[in-house]
């Protein structure tokens, strides 16, 4: 396109003729049946695919969900797929779930997350009991969430993280509050 005097011109003429398709503003596609999986990383990126989507796309949902969330990405617990000359990033079935459970309610006891899980968002149970657990022999209960919540609490660059939310936050001395201590003594609460 550089050689053309009027880029723009060029393709919007190529638009009205059906060669191209415009996605979004300086993204076009010359197939209108490509995938919106496929395009979601250039379209919000840098991002992966998560939420009711992956969800489905692991058979954790029952629904078939054409619409396409993306979340920002973090490498460990995302998967590269390739399809034809499209490479998508799609969340692993552990994270979509909490991708999920973080933009809900928070829940105060045990029983009522298993309600939520299973009948409010409708999670398989025998695939969420497919999911990735500490081991075979120690069952995924409170105390078991508690510790990996602690743990990952641990682990997070909380200045990073700050940054990250800071074009959503109005009262930003709110976040000075963000530390692996408030996380984990919020966790400790837990019933």
């Amino acid at each position: 396109m550089q050689n053309y005097s009027n880029k723009d011109t060029k393709l919007s003429r190529k638009v009205k003729a059906g060669k191209i398709f415009k996605i979004i503003n300086e993204l076009y596609e010359t197939n209108a049946n490509t995938p919106g999986y496929l395009l979601a990383g250039s379209i919000y990126g840098p991002s992966y695919i998560s939420f009711e989507y992956a969800l489905s796309y692991y058979g954790l949902i029952p629904e078939r969900v054409s619409t396409i969330i993306p979340d920002l990405a973090y490498p460990e617990e995302i998967i590269l797929k390739t399809e034809g000359d499209y490479s998508y990033q799609i969340a692993t079935p552990e994270k979509a779930l909490c991708d999920k459970l973080y933009t809900l309610e928070p829940i105060n006891n045990y029983d009522n997350l298993r309600n939520m899980l299973f009948n409010d968002l409708r999670i398989d149970e025998d695939e969420f009991n497919k999911l990735n657990v500490i081991s075979e022999e120690e069952p995924f209960n409170l105390e078991v969430l508690k510790t990996l919540l602690k743990n990952k609490f641990k682990e997070i660059n909380y200045m990073e993280v700050k940054e990250d939310v800071i074009p959503f936050i109005k009262d930003l001395q709110s976040l000075d509050l963000w530390n692996s201590d408030f996380f984990i003594k919020i966790t400790d609460q837990l019933m």
